[in-house]
């Protein structure tokens, strides 16, 4: 038996909105044998916009039962039956979400229409419910009603079942099937071949657009994990119908799947990544020349063509990197660190030579003052080198002179130590404080072998 079902509601997520309506059709294949319907009041104002999109309005629902009065016969209609609905993960979303509220545990196998119309009549522009059953050329009473949407998903449902003689809809029942878990729009066709391997994904839009980047030791079942449970937030909602395309990039170790993943969210910006947006580089350490001569030292935040000698992910991190200079090269404090420009400070001083009173020639403080810089942007060079996606290569991520400059394959006959000769490998990548973070992490686990390069 299938329960066909259709909710009208007050919202597009689970969390923080209410069923306005609710209707399901108990179909055994070729007729209906039980029917139910019912307004509900959802406990919280309808939208304007949805009065006027669904007839529904305030007043209608004001005299309805509360969920929790029809709850009960809403979970005997559903518990025993297969699921059927037109983008079935919104609609079981709410009621389960709701019957669980109330002490039911809703735990069905579930059918989506949109998917199964896109296997069963393929080739349509679009498969929303109004759309493709005018195609179809199935007629749609009370359209945006609860019991007018579930009926006409009732007459789909039998074309589907019509056309297809059971062969797709067991396909997609099957134990391990994952038709029911994709977001609508998904072809099972882009998740089935995606491998199960290291390397970082892509959701992507209806226009083909980026929407989300993730890395994964195994691709295909980290795919499938995002769509797995009923999640009743809005951002997961909008998550699983923005979701129209899956691509991947295969990756030899999982620090280039980090790697990866954190460039190409600075590329491309995805509307549903959230965390790496935030870590760039915010301040840098800057040099000028005074009126003076002499060379100061300064901490800003970083800005569009001002090139600093160096970046830092927080400006606690800047100053406490400028201190230790000032301390390991005796350099004035008035001269570099902001919070000690009030300070009096004298050739006496052992951090002060005297060059903020002119004491020292500004050619001798300039000289310590270059060799802190040196020191600062001349760090060591070095490649991490690991498996490759081929027995005739390596994986190799390359520092240069502590930035990260890009990673890539080189030929295991390859001379690593030379820096110039592994550069034409390797493909160039915006250095990143996080990246940085990343690969002295994995170093320290001992991924990887690490080789000075000259």
């Amino acid at each position: 038996m299938y329960a066909i079902v259709d909710i009208e509601t007050t919202g597009g997520h689970a969390d923080s909105n209410g069923i306005t309506e609710v209707a399901i059709y108990v179909f055994d294949g070729t007729k209906i044998v039980h029917e139910f319907s019912s307004l509900v009041n959802p406990g919280v104002p309808i939208p304007p916009f949805l009065e006027s999109y669904t007839g529904i309005t305030n007043e209608m629902v004001s005299t309805a039962p509360f969920f929790k009065e029809i709850a009960g016969e809403v979970f005997e209609l559903l518990k025993d039956n297969i699921f059927v609905a037109h983008n079935v993960n919104f609609d079981y979303s709410f009621l389960h979400h709701q019957l669980a509220s109330h002490g039911f545990n809703l735990d069905t196998q579930k059918l989506c229409t949109v998917r199964l119309s896109r296997k069963v009549f393929p080739g349509y522009k679009s498969y929303s419910l109004g759309n493709i059953c005018t195609a179809l050329g199935i007629p749609i009473a009370n359209r945006h009603r609860a019991a007018g949407d579930a009926y006409a998903t009732v007459k789909l449902f039998a074309a589907i079942l019509k056309q297809d003689e059971g062969s797709i809809l067991q396909s997609f029942l099957k134990r391990g099937s994952k038709e029911y878990n994709l977001p609508p729009n998904l072809p099972k066709e882009q998740f089935d071949v995606l491998p199960q391997c290291c390397g970082v994904y892509y959701f992507h839009d209806s226009q083909g657009k980026v929407v989300y980047v993730g890395k994964a030791k195994n691709i295909k079942s980290r795919v499938g994990s995002h769509f797995n449970g009923n999640g009743t937030g809005k951002q997961k909602q909008d998550f699983l119908r923005a979701v129209h395309g899956v691509s991947h990039h295969q990756c030899a170790t999982e620090l280039m799947s980090l790697i990866m993943e954190a460039t190409e969210i600075r590329k491309f910006w995805p509307e549903y990544n959230k965390a790496l947006k935030k870590v760039d580089f915010n301040f840098g350490l800057y040099d000028y020349q005074d009126q003076n001569n002499y060379i100061r030292l300064a901490v800003d935040r970083v800005r569009k063509h001002i090139k600093p000698l160096y970046t830092f992910r927080t400006q606690l991190e800047a100053i406490q990197t400028l201190q230790k200079l000032v301390d390991e090269y005796q350099l004035c404090p008035r001269m570099c660190l902001e919070h000690a420009a009030h300070q009096l400070c004298s050739a006496s001083d052992n951090q002060c030579q005297g060059a903020c009173e002119g004491l020292e020639p500004a050619d001798s403080y300039n000289q310590r003052v270059t060799q802190a810089i040196e020191t600062l942007v001349n760090q060591e060079s070095y490649a991490v080198v690991d498996k490759g996606l081929y027995a005739d290569e390596y994986s190799c991520v390359l520092i240069e002179k502590g930035r990260f400059y890009g990673m890539g394959y080189i030929p295991v006959d390859t001379n690593i130590m030379q820096l110039e000769e592994l550069k034409q490998y390797i493909t160039p990548h915006k250095d990143s404080f996080y990246v940085r973070e990343v690969i002295e992490s994995e170093v320290m686990r001992g991924k990887g072998r690490v080789v000075s390069l000259v």
